[in-house]
């Protein structure tokens, strides 16, 4: 096998916008993130349906539903 042909796999530690710091290996370095597991919707379970065009209510209306 070829020898020095990979690319350096430094340690590394990849930080969110929340403040959580997650660290691991990488090729490329330190990591900036704006959303993570720890704050995003969907895993933390606070998601919100949006209806700014009043989509749901009319879709109730169409098919008559409470």
């Amino acid at each position: 096998m070829k020898t020095d042909i990979h690319p350096k796999y430094a340690p590394a530690k990849i930080r969110c916008a929340c403040g959580a710091v997650y660290e691991t290996r990488t090729t490329v370095g330190d990591i900036h993130v704006e959303i993570c597991s720890n704050c995003h919707p969907y895993f933390t379970g606070k998601s919100k349906l949006l209806d700014t065009t009043g989509r749901v209510d009319k879709f109730k209306k169409k098919y008559k539903m409470k």
